[in-house]
């Protein structure tokens, strides 16, 4: 039987982030994956490439999951990534009640900083309390696991490590913080904590810069590993693997930075 997952996360117009990742890498890795649209992110190439934001309406993102869920009926894997409201955080927390969801993992896309007294703050502090707890899988990178963590600063291994501990005790059953090329070193680190062993995945950096679209791969991945019945650290190690070489076989675009490229893995 062909396995299958649900993400609930936003459109980004290039196809270097967001449900366009997360489908390519679903499909890369032979799960059928449906999609419930959140928002539409448009990176705006006038304006150094800052992101425009939409918020879709809640009912409709509501009906999607309706949709999905009752096509697939057995589908019990769903990936969440971009969310962006107070609103639509209900709506996937109400989702999360109705459906039997047997499997949750949250790429914790956050969009302010802890200090930020405003409505992004208001909604990582309902992602923080309404979906985290809930989550069999949490991928934040090395700023989403700080303010997940309290706001402390991550600069090294220990940190990221120390920081997936206090996140894991927030509810979900493991977390995996993503280090990537920002800790300093030649090794691109990511750290699994499942509530009483930490496992470290390493892997030659290439190159020093961020490459668009690998927090979001390495999440899918994750997901589609787990929808196919993987043991959490097989699922992570084939993850790391399959961002790896999207990283080496990225593409070139006319945006500031590489994107990965999720058919690079021939594993």
């Amino acid at each position: 039987m062909i396995a299958s997952a649900l993400v609930i996360a936003g459109s980004e117009a290039t196809g270097g982030a967001g449900i366009q990742v997360d489908l390519k890498t679903f499909h890369q890795r032979g799960v059928y994956g449906m999609g419930a649209l959140t928002c539409i992110v448009s990176m705006d190439p006038t304006n150094n490439w800052n992101h425009r934001f939409v918020p879709i309406e809640p009912q409709v993102i509501a009906d999607q999951i309706e949709a999905a869920a009752s096509a697939l009926p057995e589908t019990s894997t769903v990936k969440i990534g971009m969310l962006g409201t107070a609103e639509t955080i209900d709506v996937v927390s109400t989702a999360l009640d109705t459906y039997p969801f047997e499997t949750i993992v949250l790429d914790p896309v956050l969009v302010c900083k802890t200090q930020e007294l405003s409505p992004a703050l208001e909604v990582d502090n309902a992602l923080r309390e309404k979906i985290v707890p809930r989550a069999t899988v949490v991928t934040p990178n090395v700023f989403e696991a700080g303010v997940l963590a309290g706001g402390r600063t991550i600069e090294t291994v220990d940190d990221l490590i120390d920081a997936a501990k206090v996140i894991g005790e927030q509810g979900p059953r493991y977390v995996v913080a993503k280090g990537g090329v920002e800790l300093a070193g030649p090794k691109a680190v990511d750290v699994l904590w499942d509530g009483s062993e930490v496992t470290v995945y390493e892997s030659e950096k290439i190159g020093e810069e961020r490459v668009h679209g690998a927090g979001c791969t390495l999440a899918a991945a994750i997901t589609a590993e787990l929808a196919r019945g993987a043991e959490i650290r097989d699922a992570v190690q084939v993850a790391k693997d399959v961002v790896t070489a999207g990283i080496r076989g990225g593409l070139h675009t006319a945006t500031p930075f590489r994107t990965v490229w999720q058919g690079a893995y021939r594993g």
